[in-house]
């Protein structure tokens, strides 16, 4: 089964070690059971035993301390990061979000040139500490331009620290908190480390209910030196930039971990209840949303899992995966809440039962998009990156499926994070041209309207400062994008065609909405709408391949997984 499944967990592609901490993690889970984790979350208690389990184990260590600051099997390697994600991810975001948090940290850090603060991180994740991330004001949000952190010069030649950072989650015992501020004399940007139990560091709150700690903090003339600083100048804006644009990735891995958690609950507690006589899932409106919310979560996998190979192959001369990681971030993240959406639909009541993990799903899954830039903010991002992908393709050498035992440095080592319109990408067409499922071929005609619609009526100036009407432009853009990389990794994972083509059902039903909703804009010209109308397409319709997605695919997960309680 290409889903993951914690009683079957495929550890293929991981070394021993990797497998171990993966099978450990598993097993700490499924021995704390269902019941502890629900009344943890719904006592809001801190997840102090999942923090000795990683210090025990040193598994933040192994996992996010890359090579040459660590022993052998210490790297910073995405693939197996991708594994873990899923894992916490399927038992809750809780537990996801102090890993994320403490890889959003550690990017400053793995970026600079400041090897004395490398060792002490090494240092601390040895001894099992966990870091933070000091970016967001309650002011500004992410907007790093407007940071009112100031670092005042003392006549000693250092500084003192001022100001105050919001939404900074492991804020609460982070002894390194990676912190952007600004030289309040020269306005030059800069990340330094600040320590939480320092007598200047005032813990404000937490602002949220929830188990994470996500901290509002305040610096009060705390104390810098060179010693604490990360970087300075354009380089503590390009760690800022290029931390997210690597952190960002992580998102995705929980929504397709809490997704898939959701959908076996889903499909045992449907399969075993009967209702006027007959089982649920014998209701065809339960097939036709089982076997959408799998073909969904099937391509989420597909394409987080492709963006990682990209991710791991980049270079100075290939920054693909910055238009891919951003897709992960907006496209899987909202694609879990619709897989949610669709099972909740299914199991009704049962998703508000206190004693279901569904409950934290259809809760937290809400969350994804919002974090690490809105769906609005990376759409918008996204769409830098169009006009080379669509029109103006480059050779590359094909990326192979990247699970190799190395260390990810070039993403420590990127450079500026600027110039994102010059980024170039291999040729989609080829790609789709390869296969001939009846709905790819429909998805095809569909690309080829947007292609003839961006050359014949491209959105004129003031569109283009239209987001409403750029969002509407940009999922359809996102789709073509997706597609390409759920048809490369369906062949390296040899999906089958039925699947293949269940997925690219609903993309042509997508691709349809979004032209609708683009169509309708207040600024789209009558021209551009006609364009639109063409591409409203109805997917190829096959019944005989739905029921076998249904009957080899779909229905035999039920009772393949319950977690302990």
């Amino acid at each position: 089964m290409f889903l993951f499944n914690p009683q079957d967990f495929d550890a293929s592609g991981l070394d021993d070690a990797s497998a171990e901490i993966m099978h450990k993690t598993i097993r700490f889970f499924e021995n704390k059971g269902k019941a502890r984790i629900k009344e943890d979350d719904h006592q809001r208690i801190w997840y102090a035993d999942f923090l000795e389990f990683v210090k025990k184990e040193k598994i933040f260590a192994t996992l996010l301390t890359p090579s040459g600051y660590g022993e052998d099997a210490q790297r910073w390697d995405t693939y197996r990061n991708a594994c873990f994600n899923e894992i916490l991810g399927f038992y809750g975001l809780a537990y996801w979000y102090t890993w994320q948090v403490s890889i959003l940290g550690l990017g400053p850090v793995w970026m600079s040139k400041n090897e004395g603060l490398k060792i002490q991180a090494a240092r601390l994740l040895d001894e099992g500490a966990v870091f933070a991330f000091g970016l967001s004001e309650r002011d500004h949000g992410a907007d790093v331009d407007s940071t009112e952190m100031t670092l005042t010069p003392q006549a000693s030649g250092n500084w003192l620290a001022n100001g105050s950072k919001y939404y900074i989650g492991n804020g609460n015992e982070a002894p390194m908190v990676s912190t952007l501020g600004k030289m309040a004399d020269t306005g030059e940007f800069v990340f330094f480390t600040a320590n939480f139990n320092h007598e200047k560091y005032e813990l404000v709150k937490n602002i949220v209910a929830s188990q994470n700690y996500v901290a509002e903090f305040a610096l009060h003339d705390y104390p810098v030196t060179e010693i604490d600083i990360l970087a300075r100048g354009d380089a503590a804006w390009d760690a800022a930039m290029n931390t997210v644009n690597i952190g960002k990735y992580n998102l995705g891995w929980s929504s397709i971990g809490m997704s898939t958690h959701a959908f076996h609950e889903s499909i045992n507690h449907a399969s075993g209840r009967i209702l006027y006589g007959n089982p649920v899932t014998d209701f065809p409106h339960v097939r036709n949303l089982f076997v959408d919310a799998y073909a969904r979560l099937t391509a989420m996998r597909l394409f987080a899992l492709r963006a990682a190979d990209y991710m791991r192959a980049a270079s100075s001369e290939d920054r693909r995966y910055l238009l891919y990681n951003a897709i992960v971030k907006m496209k899987v993240t909202t694609q879990g809440e619709e897989v949610v959406n669709l099972l909740w639909d299914v199991i009704a009541a049962k998703g508000f039962e206190k004693d279901t993990f569904f409950e934290i799903a259809a809760r937290d899954i809400r969350a994804l998009p919002k974090l690490e830039g809105t769906v609005h903010v990376n759409i918008a991002l996204i769409m830098k990156f169009m006009a080379n992908y669509m029109f103006n393709p480059a050779e590359f050498s094909e990326v192979q499926r990247q699970d190799h035992m190395e260390d990810d440095s070039f993403l420590f080592n990127q450079g500026p994070a600027r110039g994102l319109g010059k980024v170039q990408f291999h040729d989609f067409r080829p790609t789709f041209a390869q296969n001939n499922q009846p709905n790819v071929a429909v998805f095809q005609k569909q690309i080829s309207g947007l292609e003839i619609m961006l050359m014949q009526a491209r959105p004129d100036k003031t569109q283009l400062g239209d987001i409403d009407f750029l969002l509407a432009l940009g999922q359809m853009f996102i789709l073509v994008v997706y597609g390409q990389l759920v048809l490369e990794n369906a062949k390296i994972y040899q999906i089958d065609d039925d699947t293949i083509d269940q997925i690219f059902e609903f993309m042509v039903r997508d691709f349809s909405a979004y032209a609708l909703q683009l169509r309708d804009k207040p600024s789209t010209t009558a021209d551009q709408q006609s364009h639109c109308e063409t591409m409203m397409m109805r997917p190829a319709v096959d019944t005989d391949r739905f029921d076998r997605v249904w009957q080899q695919q779909v229905y035999p997960l039920r009772d393949t997984y319950t977690m302990n309680d």
